[in-house]
This record gives C-alpha cells, sequence and structure tokens, in this order.
C-alpha cells in the first residue's frame, strides 16, 4: 500500500519538516482579507476571503485569529493550507508558523487519487503524526467504492503506518478487519488474501505478507491452509547486493504436513509419499567484477509430486527443475565458463556434469582479415543418472571436445551473399560402449536413428569398449539474394493497403559432415538427439547434440518473402511467407530421400485481425503431419476472439492430437464484460479445460465470477468456481481467487 501511504504522509506530514526550523527566527507573516481586520490584546483577527502568506505556507479561509506570543493561527470556515507537497482541507485548524504544525479537526487532503481525512490530525513527533478515526481511499468519489476506516493511524515519514482496529469496505459494506496492521511505506511491504477451491485442495485459505528485513532485503511468510490436505508455513528472501546492486539472490522453502500425500487427480500412477513435504530453491548471481559472475540454480523437493500438486504453474513450465552451479567470465572475443550440474534429487533423471569447463570463442575476423574462426572447446566428467527407483543402469565418462570453424562470408555482383565454412572436432571418450557384446535390433521406422539404442538396464547392462578419439569434418555453405519490387497503385482500405513492396529471398544451406566414428551407438550419450517435430540445425555450433554426431550430407533449400505496406507513418509486414524442404542424400535423423515440406504464414492483413500458420506435409516421402493454425479478430471494440488448432499425426515420437483451443472477452458496456476460454482434444474427444467468467467494473475495483471444469482424460475431473476483486487502484492490496494460486505470482 505504499502508493496509498507514502502520499497521505507527505501531505498530512509535511509540517514535520519545520521541526527543525524551531530554533530559528519565525517567517514573516502577512495577513489580508476583504472583511473587517484588526488587533487587540496582542491577538491580530480578521474576517471575509482571509488570504495568510508565512514562508512556504498560504492559509485561505473565512475567519483567522494569530497569536505572536504562541505563534499560532487559528483558522475557521473553508479551511485550505497549501504547503509545498499539497494541500489540507477542512473546516478547522490550527498552525503554528514557528514549528509548522498542524493540528486540526475533520481535516481531509484533495490530490488525486490519494485522499485521506480523519476527525483529528496531530503531530506526536517529529516527522510524525496521528490520524484519529482515519479514512482512507484511492477513489476520488464523495461515494467511494472502497475505503480503509481506521480507529487510529501514526504515520512515521518514510518508514511506516500503524492501524489500529480497522476495517476493509467495499462501498458502505464491511469485507475484513484487523485489528492491528502494520504497513510499511516502503514498497516492499504487500499483503495478499487468497480464497482458493481446487478438487485436490479443497477449500483453502492462502495469505502471504511481504515485508522488508533491511533496505536491501526483501522477505516473504506463507501460511496457507487447504482443508483436505492441511497447513503449509513458507518464507522466502530476495535482495540485491554488489555494485550497483547487479547481483541477485532469492531463497525460497515452503513446508507442509500433508493430511493425504496420496491424491492423485491424473491417470499416471504414483507411488507411497511421505506427509512431510518441502521445497527449498536457491538462485543467486552474484558479480564478482563486471566480467566475471557466478550463478546458482539448484531446488530440493521433498518428492516428484509437489510442484504438480502446490506449484501448477511452475510445474507447466519447468517439471523437472535443473541443479547447476557456474562461474562465467565473459569477454567480448570469448565467453570461459566452470558447471557443476548435479542431481539433487534423486527422483529424477539428471545428466551430471561434475565439473565442465567450456571455452566459446565468437565468430571474429582472423588478424582482421577476410577470413573469420569460431570454435568450442570443453572438458568435463559427465554422468547420466536415472531415478533411483527405475531399472536403468547409470553409466559416465570423461569427455574432452575441441571444435573449431573458418568462414569466408563475401557479396558477389553486389547482391549475391555467400558464406562458405569449413571445420574440425576432436573429441575424446574415455569410456565407450562396446557393441559387438550387445543385442538390439535397428528401428525400422525412418525418423528414429540407429544409434538411438533403448536405454540401458540393470538386466542388460552397458558392456564397455574402452576409450576412443572421434574426429569430425565438416564443410558446407550458406548463399542467399534479396530482389524487390514495389506497386505504390496498390490501394486498398479494407484490406490495409497504402502500396505495396514485394521482397524476395531464396536461401540454401548445404552441410556436409564426415564423422570417423561408424556408429554413434558406440558412444556414450550425454548431449544427445532429442526428438522433435522440427528440423535439427545442420550447421555448427548450432547442432548441440555432440554425442550424437554422425556422418550426413543434407542440402536446405527454401524462399522467404514478404509483403510490406505503410500503416500509420511506418512500414509493416502485411504477410511473411518462409518455405523450405531437406533434400537428405545421407540424413541420420531422417532416411527418406526428402524431409516433409514446410511452410510458415504470418498475415496481419488489418490492425484488428492475424492469422498464422506453421505446417509440415509429406510430398515425396512417407512421413507424418503438423498443422498449428491461429486466428486472433477483434471484429468491433469491444469483442476480441482467439481460435487455435494443433494438428500432429502419425510422428514416431508424439502421440496423434487434434487440439482446438478458443478464447473470447466481450465487453458489455463501460462496467461489464463476459470471458470464455475453451481446449478440446479431438482425437480422444474430451473438452480438457472450460472457463467462463463474468466481469464487473465498479471504477476502482474489478469484480468477477466464473466456473471451471478440468477433464485430463483419466476417469477424474477437476470443479472449480472462482470469484476475483482486483483493486486497481490499490495493488499493494488485493483479494484474490483462482484455481492455481499455488506457487509465487501465479495466476490463471
Amino acid at each position: 500500500m505504499r502508493k496509498l501511504l507514502l502520499p497521505i504522509f507527505v501531505l498530512l506530514c509535511t509540517a514535520s519538516l519545520g521541526q527543525a526550523a524551531a530554533i530559528s527566527k519565525e517567517q514573516p507573516l502577512e495577513i489580508t482579507a476583504t472583511g473587517d481586520t484588526n488587533y487587540q490584546d496582542g491577538i491580530g483577527t480578521a474576517h471575509g476571503n482571509v488570504a495568510i502568506r508565512t514562508g512556504d505556507t498560504d492559509i485561505y479561509c473565512d475567519a483567522a485569529r494569530y497569536n505572536p506570543k504562541t505563534h499560532e493561527v487559528f483558522a475557521e470556515g473553508h479551511v485550505r493550507i497549501y504547503r509545498v507537497a499539497g494541500l489540507f482541507i477542512g473546516e478547522r485548524a490550527i498552525y503554528n508558523t514557528e514549528t509548522k504544525e498542524i493540528r486540526a479537526v475533520d481535516m481531509r487532503t484533495d490530490k488525486n487519487p490519494y485522499l485521506v481525512s480523519g476527525v483529528d490530525v496531530t503531530s506526536i513527533s517529529e516527522g510524525a503524526f496521528l490520524v484519529k478515526r482515519g479514512s482512507f481511499t484511492t477513489h476520488d468519489s464523495s461515494n467511494p467504492d472502497f475505503h480503509l476506516q481506521a480507529k487510529t493511524v501514526r504515520i512515521y515519514e518514510n518508514d511506516r503506518a500503524i492501524f489500529q482496529n480497522v476495517t476493509f469496505y467495499i462501498g458502505k459494506v464491511p469485507v475484513f478487519w484487523w485489528p492491528y496492521m502494520y504497513q510499511s511505506l516502503d514498497d516492499a511491504f504487500s499483503v495478499i488474501v487468497s480464497p482458493a477451491y481446487l478438487g485436490a485442495w479443497g477449500p483453502s485459505l492462502l495469505t502471504r505478507v511481504t515485508f522488508p528485513i533491511t533496505d536491501d532485503i526483501k522477505g516473504r511468510f506463507e501460511l496457507d491452509y487447504r482443508s483436505r490436505r492441511g497447513a503449509a508455513i513458507g518464507l522466502e528472501a530476495e535482495t540485491s547486493y554488489g555494485l550497483n546492486k547487479r547481483s541477485f539472490a532469492r531463497l525460497r522453502t515452503y513446508f507442509l504436513r500433508d493430511n493425504d500425500p496420496n491424491i492423485n487427480r491424473t491417470d499416471l500412477p504414483r507411488g507411497d509419499i511421505s506427509p512431510g513435504r518441502y521445497r527449498v530453491s536457491l538462485e543467486d548471481r552474484t558479480f564478482f567484477t563486471d566480467d566475471i559472475y557466478a550463478t546458482i540454480d539448484v531446488t530440493k523437493l521433498s518428492d516428484p509430486f509437489v510442484l504438480e500438486d502446490f506449484y501448477q504453474g511452475e510445474f507447466r513450465l519447468n517439471p523437472q527443475p535443473d541443479n547447476v552451479i557456474a562461474l562465467t567470465k565473459l569477454n567480448p572475443n570469448y565467453t570461459l565458463t566452470a558447471i557443476a550440474r548435479f542431481q539433487a534429487n534423486d527422483f529424477f533423471e539428471q545428466t551430471s556434469r561434475l565439473p565442465e569447463i567450456v571455452l566459446d570463442i565468437k565468430r571474429s575476423p582472423l588478424f582482421g582479415g577476410p577470413i573469420f574462426y569460431e570454435g568450442e572447446t570443453g572438458m568435463g566428467y559427465f554422468r547420466r543418472q536415472f531415478a533411483t527407483d527405475s531399472t536403468f543402469q547409470n553409466y559416465g565418462t570423461f569427455r574432452f571436445d575441441s571444435f573449431h570453424q573458418f568462414l569466408y562470408p563475401n557479396t558477389y555482383f553486389g547482391w549475391l551473399s555467400v558464406v562458405p565454412r569449413v571445420g574440425f572436432r576432436g573429441t575424446y571418450y574415455d569410456e565407450t560402449r562396446d557393441l559387438g557384446k550387445t543385442i538390439f535390433t535397428p528401428n525400422p521406422n525412418p525418423f528414429i536413428p540407429d544409434f538411438l539404442l533403448p536405454d540401458p538396464t540393470l538386466a542388460q547392462p552397458i558392456q564397455n569398449g574402452g576409450n576412443t578419439f572421434r574426429t569430425v569434418v565438416n564443410a558446407g555453405v550458406e548463399a542467399s539474394f534479396k530482389i524487390s519490387r514495389v506497386w505504390e497503385g496498390v490501394q486498398n482500405s479494407a484490406l490495409g493497403l497504402d502500396g505495396l513492396r514485394h521482397v524476395m529471398q531464396p536461401f540454401t544451406d548445404f552441410s556436409f559432415v564426415s564423422s570417423s566414428n561408424s556408429n554413434p551407438a558406440s558412444i556414450l550419450q550425454f548431449d544427445r538427439f532429442q526428438p522433435s517435430t522440427q528440423l535439427q540445425p545442420i550447421d555448427f555450433p548450432q547442432f548441440t547434440s555432440v554425442d550424437s554426431i554422425d556422418s550426413w550430407t543434407i542440402w536446405r533449400l527454401g524462399v522467404r518473402n514478404r509483403l510490406q505496406t505503410r500503416r500509420d507513418d511506418l512500414t509493416v509486414s502485411w504477410m511473411d511467407t518462409e518455405t523450405y524442404i531437406d533434400v537428405n542424400f545421407d540424413n541420420p535423423f531422417d532416411k527418406t530421400q526428402y524431409s516433409n515440406f514446410f511452410n510458415r504464414i504470418n498475415f496481419t492483413p488489418i490492425p484488428w485481425a492475424a492469422f498464422s500458420i506453421a505446417s509440415q506435409v509429406p510430398v515425396f516421402e512417407k512421413g507424418f503431419t503438423e498443422i498449428n493454425t491461429t486466428v486472433s479478430v477483434q471484429p468491433i471494440s469491444n469483442l476480441q476472439v482467439t481460435f487455435g488448432h494443433r494438428y500432429l499425426n502419425q510422428n514416431p515420437f508424439f502421440v496423434n492430437s487434434s487440439l482446438f483451443t478458443l478464447s473470447g472477452f466481450y465487453r458489455i458496456n463501460d462496467n461489464w464484460g463476459i470471458g470464455v476460454n475453451e481446449q478440446y482434444e479431438g482425437t480422444t474427444g474430451i473438452i480438457e479445460e472450460q472457463r467462463y467468467s463474468v466481469y464487473r467494473d465498479l471504477s476502482s475495483w474489478v469484480a468477477s465470477f466464473g466456473a471451471i471444469v478440468r477433464d485430463n482424460g483419466g476417469g477424474v475431473k477437476e470443479y472449480g468456481v472462482l470469484l476475483t476483486f482486483t483493486l486497481k487502484a490499490l495493488p499493494k492490496f488485493s483479494f484474490d481467487l483462482n484455481f492455481d494460486p499455488g506457487g509465487t505470482n501465479q495466476t490463471q
């Protein structure tokens, strides 16, 4: 609530600035009035549009009395006291011209959007004021939508405000009460109360209090209660430190005694979970100098389902958090990094690097000449560690890898860009796999490489093959050029065209790689091939699957088209397309002669409509089909609709999918709106998620009510109701009800 209280403090407490002036001479006093003025018994009085000026203060009222012995001005009737910081308004006030102290009854400030009033406002010490029966709001109205009403409020400049017997009102209805509330005037303090309902939790109440620990350290205390799970407590701290506060650290902890840890809302089995559950994580980046810094990102979990059960939003983005410590040296020409990656959670698979040191040399000209060099050299001990309860066998080796590449970029005929390249890589492995003692059957699927063997098991462990040194030679050339044409006469307001420029860029990339190892299956896989619906990079160092390198000869060719027009005195893209295909002379990742045919289109004919499609289809060979489509329109100012469809069929690594998504928002008028979100999976015939909301804008706050249904296809549905109160002008205090409140600052 700093945005509310700090201006209140400044407005109410400006007089505190004058406390230090008590030892100085009184400022000259000038009194004018349209009515009678007189001086009797040492007291000066004035009536009728009285104006008093003393130092940096102007006082206006209907009548005033001034006592030079006490240095006090008694003002009555439409009192307005102007100070540098703001304006005080009331019916009666006493102002001390020497100490600049204000004592007032029924005073209020008037500086939009922060408003405060009180029955009595007095100074209690230097830089501190006491407000009795104080009312605070950010809604500039005689009948504010919300306000805080407190019996007493003590306000300390640039420090804190302390409320006693305070009630939060929406309109005239009290909705929350505190016997005591401490509010730091620092930006770090906030209070969030979140009632929630989730099928796996039951009715719940989540509370978070953020508070400053020091000037540079901010803490967060969490106290949650879930009727089906029990109570939970969390403590977080984050800080900025070091030179120019560039360094940053954040510690997060969360502990609970779960009453029912085996609740499972999915169709995936899980074993017995201990009721003592926790999450501890540390993120840190420390700059020792401008070009040397350390990074820490570690997370320790009690079990593999903590994030899924209590941090749903974070779980969707990072279900298996990494654990890594790194030290980096930056230079305009290179980057040197030492990395330690380890398995902190033995129920997750992890490729450990204990440690790895990597030197990346950026592309730069050799001796200032036309030939460019780039390289990468690394060494370390690698170990692939499976989950402890799995049947797979861990394996590891020491690896030294060094890559060097030379390029000769040039432009010919003033328009043709050609970049030939040649490179060399040498990799030493302390341990390999003996394929002669390994029984496996090559997969006939053309999209599954021969070296992609099943992971070793305890029943069929790896047969060691000793050390080896693999060499790789790569060569290739990239080329492209642009041609364009302009049609100034193309004018069509309905299609958003004000002139048209077509830019076409054909491009090609030929890549040749020769490896001394006849079968990468003998190489223990760490930086390995990862299945994807997209084409693999065919250049180095972009191709990062070091242990999956095999010989290949691939020619990628395509064309980019861009149609541009003028809009609001700017050149904008009206339509962009990119079309390309791979010719596989020898491709270990795709044994067909031709890859799928890729095509991407982004079309924005008018500012309120956009269309995009990314597709790949088999044309010359067998393959899979993927088409992703998105349409977003705002046909009228009050309506916005987005439709999406993801289609995937016959991919060897991923299940078929035909996912439809629909979202929309309609603003009925200035106060009412409705929102809809739908997600339907066509292959299963299941509506996976439904959200419906009604919004009511009440000037300074927004209320919404809605419902949600989730279905993951496992026979268990998730139901909930949604009720939110968002105070637009008071963001530091809010009531929030959402379905995924677990996790810091996560909303849906």
